[in-house]
């Protein structure tokens, strides 16, 4: 395992399985990658861990045969490569999605009415009490929210946004979709002059790399307000840090980063902007859940049957 999980999921895991764990919360470096392909049968990695083209490429003959992620976003693992070194990967979707959604409605709202910046208005102590016009922020109720990827997060956001503020639901995907409540599928060029709210829940990977840039921003109206719960190569950090500064845009709520755990200074030091430290699944039983699921494409594995969440 590249990381420790929540002891229900390492007890399950030991009583099945004999379990490595490494000791510490980083991430795997590429020597690292390279011995867990050469030494074990099975390898659950995670976020950040470097199974990229370079590490399949030095284990010729792999020992392991399985990849399975913890977690549903899986760009850190070049999926091709594994493929082509006889590895198969599944992923952990659907144990993610509630969770992830309700921590996109949280940056949206924090980042609308302000609130990371009134917190610390008061934890300072500069808090002067309440009047008419202080600190006023976006009403969220009845806007319109632009929802970029509208696979399983992105429809419970879009749902979390009608069913509970009343919102109008725009969205861009690449293929049609068929919701359940209303929302209307756009263009994005005709998506993004229309929203309030932008919100990313595409998945990560080459495909995706930069899809949100200099352009996504200038189109947006400038009381908008753009969060990423999705990952955060996807966006351009260096084209939002410019677009929040010179007022394109009205705010950002960010849960990942560019270059993470890395966070700019210039958008630390930005009040419009609300930062949170990847909190999309941190519930225990999320990720208790997220466990379990990847275990049970541990054990269909190892019983030679169909994996369940194949990627």
């Amino acid at each position: 395992m590249s990381r420790r999980l929540p002891e229900s999921v390492m007890e399950a895991a030991g009583a099945r399985f004999e379990v490595t764990c490494r000791t510490t919360t980083q991430p795997m470096a590429h020597d690292e990658c390279v011995a867990a392909l050469a030494g074990y049968d099975i390898v659950l990695p995670t976020l950040g861990d470097a199974f990229r083209a370079e590490a399949f490429a030095a284990v010729p003959s792999p020992r392991c045969k399985l990849l399975a992620n913890f977690g549903v976003g899986y760009n850190h693992i070049d999926v091709a490569a594994a493929r082509a070194a006889g590895i198969a990967v599944t992923n952990t979707p659907g144990a993610v999605t509630d969770a992830t959604a309700d921590i996109a409605m949280t940056l949206i709202l924090m980042t609308a009415r302000r609130a990371g910046e009134g917190e610390r208005l008061v934890r300072a102590g500069r808090w002067q009490g309440w009047h008419p016009v202080q600190m006023l922020g976006m009403h969220v109720s009845g806007k319109t929210v632009c929802v970029i990827g509208m696979g399983r997060i992105g429809q419970a956001i879009a749902r979390r946004c009608h069913f509970g503020f009343g919102c109008r639901v725009v969205y861009v995907n690449r293929s049609e979709k068929s919701v359940e409540f209303p929302a209307e599928q756009m263009a994005i060029a005709e998506a993004l002059p229309l929203a309030d709210v932008v919100v990313l829940a595409t998945p990560g990977g080459a495909e995706t790399h930069h899809l949100i840039g200099e352009a996504v921003f200038t189109a947006m109206q400038p009381h908008a307000i753009f969060v990423n719960i999705a990952r955060g190569d996807i966006v351009d950090e260096s084209a939002l840090i410019a677009a929040l500064a010179k007022g394109q845009i009205a705010g950002a709520g960010l849960d990942v980063y560019e270059f993470e755990p890395e966070v700019p200074e210039a958008l630390r030091a930005m009040e419009n902007v609300t930062l949170l430290p990847h909190l999309g699944t941190a519930a225990l039983e999320v990720r208790e859940d997220m466990g379990r699921m990847a275990l049970d494409n541990v054990i269909a594995f190892a019983e030679g049957r169909a994996l369940p969440n194949p990627v």
